[in-house]
């Protein structure tokens, strides 16, 4: 970070930095094109990448698992080139331009374009989405009890892009085709970049975000200056991503899929081994305290895992359900998507107030009674999935009514758990650790989507048949649902008998 950001004085708005406002709708923006493209990416696959195959489910589910998992990986990368290289601002725009291309190339209807697509948002998501969030930070001095409130403006308009986008791309893609919604996703993508272009020209960021020196970006390497090498090496990148992707399948010897271990599976996995020996070593090396607490910051990310696993089902299982056995009146399976952002966005301050009052009166519950809550919405959430096969008519459709509730219950899990877990690592991490587990923290994402793309092969059905459906449909989804539900309440049980134990581990650590 360089020193010109801890500041210069700032014009405020509403008691905070002006800059805010510009990050608030710069990332409002880019989260409408995340998550306007997410919400049509499952149907996509099904109906026009894959359609020609019996088992398009399962390939949908390795593609979209793979994807899920590389696109929250690359903030990793993302970061750490902008804090050494780049600094924020040129990391956003590169971001932001790699995402755009990646929206509009998506809105080409042809195979090789569509992973190469990919591979550009995922490229792109690595630059724009840490290093957006992070300036967020530098906008407010150490200490400043503002800070918190203005993490949760910038959040709020996280979830504002991500309850309108599924929405406007959803209604587009449905009524006038699927480049028209990817389309969208693009113009939101470069509005963001507007926004964020606009800030800087009427310089209400001051110098903050600026590479870390005047040298950086022309110190040559290879003969070429790192400012215009770094830029290269992503698009370069983006091939040798879109082959991971596609990458998705293994074929038995009569040409049907079995059980893949793909590309990305595999990276996943020695990722997973390596971060848990190494973990292992810090814990071998830690004090006595330091290790209780580590153990804890362990377990939290695992349960958050979990969660994730099952919350991110909406974007594939989930909208495959809507679109094959759920009664869709008033939106299409796509648009169901913004259901989880637009409960965020509703209940966000209520729940935060409530644990201030909790506070008060000295019963605001410890961390680890809360992520046992979450688990026990999200098991609940599903529970209500699995059982509304009694409800359903004569076509297999089920009342939108259940899904609505089931999207209720999973959001109120995700406040008890997300904002309250990020906090706590910072706490519990040994100093020396600290950035590593945050890293781990984020990557926890990343393998929530290995967890999602199990379920996806397991629940996938077999037919080349656009409009399958009915009760064949239905007894697949409702049975997993039912498995899902079951996996997490237990893990929820298991997390509050063991709260009392994981609080003595945490110390004065609330």
């Amino acid at each position: 970070m360089i020193a010109a950001d801890k500041g210069a004085p700032q014009k405020e708005l509403f008691g905070h930095p002006q800059g805010l406002f510009y990050l608030f709708f710069a990332e409002m923006w880019e989260r409408f094109s995340f998550y306007g493209m997410r919400a049509l990416l499952t149907l996509y696959m099904v109906d026009i990448i894959f359609e020609s195959l019996a088992e398009r489910d399962f390939a949908t589910a390795a593609v979209y698992a793979s994807y899920g998992s590389l696109v929250y990986a690359s903030t990793v990368i993302g970061g750490k080139i902008s804090d050494q290289i780049l600094g924020m601002r040129n990391s956003i725009f590169l971001g932001g331009i790699l995402m755009s291309v990646g929206h509009f190339v998506l809105a080409i209807e042809n195979n090789v374009a569509f992973f190469l697509a990919l591979s550009l948002i995922i490229v792109g998501n690595g630059f724009f989405k840490p290093n957006i969030s992070t300036f967020v930070g530098t906008l407010y001095p150490p200490g400043d009890p503002k800070k918190d409130s203005g993490f949760t403006i910038f959040y709020m308009g996280i979830n504002i892009g991500g309850w309108i986008a599924p929405l406007l791309c959803g209604w587009l893609a449905y009524k006038y085709g699927w480049h028209y919604g990817f389309g969208l996703a693009g113009i939101g993508m470069l509005t963001g970049l507007v926004f964020f272009w606009s800030g800087i020209k009427k310089n209400v960021f001051g110098d903050r975000g600026l590479p870390p020196n005047e040298e950086v970006m022309s110190k040559k390497v290879m003969g070429i200056k790192q400012g215009i090498l770094v830029p290269a090496l992503a698009v370069l990148s983006a091939p040798i991503i879109a082959y991971l992707l596609s990458a998705y399948k293994s074929l038995g010897a009569d040409g049907t899929f079995f059980e893949d271990q793909n590309i990305v599976n595999i990276i996943f996995k020695l990722i997973g081994v390596t971060i848990l020996a190494y973990l292992g070593y810090v814990m071998f090396k830690a004090t006595l305290d330091e290790r209780k607490k580590l153990f804890v910051a362990i377990l939290i990310t695992f349960f958050m895992t979990i969660f994730w696993g099952f919350h991110e089902l909406s974007g594939s299982v989930i909208t495959l359900f809507a679109a094959r056995n759920v009664e869709l009146s008033i939106m299409s399976a796509a648009q169901t998507n913004s259901l989880n952002s637009m409960f965020i966005v509703i209940l966000a301050i209520p729940i935060s107030m409530m644990w201030t009052y909790l506070s008060r009166k000295k019963l605001n519950p410890r961390t680890p009674y809360k992520f046992g809550l979450g688990l026990l919405f999200a098991g609940i959430s599903f529970y209500i999935l699995s059982i509304s096969g009694a409800s359903a008519n004569e076509n297999g459709l089920v009342p939108f009514a259940y899904l609505i509730l089931m999207y209720f219950l999973i959001s109120i899990g995700e406040l008890f758990m997300s904002p309250v877990g990020l906090s706590k690592i910072t706490d519990l991490s040994p100093k020396h650790i600290v950035a590593f587990m945050m890293g781990v923290w984020f990557l926890s994402s990343s393998f929530a989507f290995q967890v999602v793309g199990f379920i996806g092969k397991q629940l996938a059905v077999e037919s080349t048949d656009k409009n399958v459906g009915g009760f064949d449909t239905l007894a697949i989804y409702t049975d997993g649902f039912l498995l899902i539900s079951k996996y997490a309440l237990g893990a929820g049980i298991i997390v509050l008998l063991a709260a009392p134990f994981i609080k003595k581990l945490m110390g004065k650590v609330h």
